[in-house]
């Protein structure tokens, strides 16, 4: 592989990371593409809050640039750092902006869709304990729908096939099997508390702290 075709290969790879966005007061409302982040920071509509060592410093995208094209030739790219190579110049991913003149607040929900399940879950089957991938689980109402059971974040759990088959239309009583752990609504976004145990993300827990932690991120 030649060296284009590796910065190639990094540079789609890094398109594949997340941004944390801030309105203008500074409070976390939602996770963008990398792509949608670029965006609204060419069309100036948002600057790069760069985070280090507990302090932060605001970057419009020409200076991002700069500051990028400085960080690559004087101090080298660090192991957890995004980079994306356009036609004339190389620029690091950033991990937060903050939309000029936007000051509304998240909406305090935590959406209940099949993503959600299986990150609270952990893509683990509740009933035997083991990790699957996602391709493998499927997802049990604990208690059946025609006991009355209801589709809910308290009656939903993720279940490998085989333990799925074996249960049934019955209860996990009537089949003989125990739960896991009993399935809860989660306090806050599964998406986003696992990506907060990802490193290149750790910037993201100084804007997360417990009077936001109850909040749904958007995710695109």
């Amino acid at each position: 592989m030649t060296s284009t075709q590796r910065s190639a290969e990094k540079s789609s790879a890094a398109m594949q990371s997340s941004v944390l966005v801030l309105n203008r007061l500074y409070v976390a409302i939602q996770v963008i593409s990398v792509r949608r982040a670029f965006c609204l920071l060419c069309k100036d509509l948002a600057e790069v809050v760069s985070v280090e060592n507990g302090s932060y410093a605001t970057y419009n995208f020409q200076s991002w640039r700069e500051v990028s094209e400085w960080k690559s030739q004087v101090e080298g790219k660090r192991e957890h750092e995004d980079w994306i190579r356009a036609v004339n110049f190389e620029i690091q991913v950033p991990r937060v902006i903050r939309l000029l003149s936007y000051d509304l607040f998240p909406r305090n929900i935590v959406k209940f869709n099949r993503r959600n399940i299986f990150l609270r879950d952990e893509n683990r089957c509740q009933y035997c304990g083991h990790k699957y991938s996602t391709q493998q689980l499927s997802l049990d109402h604990v208690i059946p729908r025609s006991q009355g059971g209801q589709t809910n974040w308290e009656n939903i759990v993720c279940a490998c096939l085989k333990c799925n088959v074996r249960k049934g239309g019955r209860t996990p009583y009537q089949a003989g099997m125990k739960l896991y752990k009993k399935p809860v609504k989660p306090k806050r976004s599964p998406m986003l508390s696992h990506q907060l145990t990802i490193v290149k993300y750790e910037s993201w827990k100084q804007f997360l702290d417990e009077a936001y932690w109850n909040v749904e991120l958007e995710h695109e």
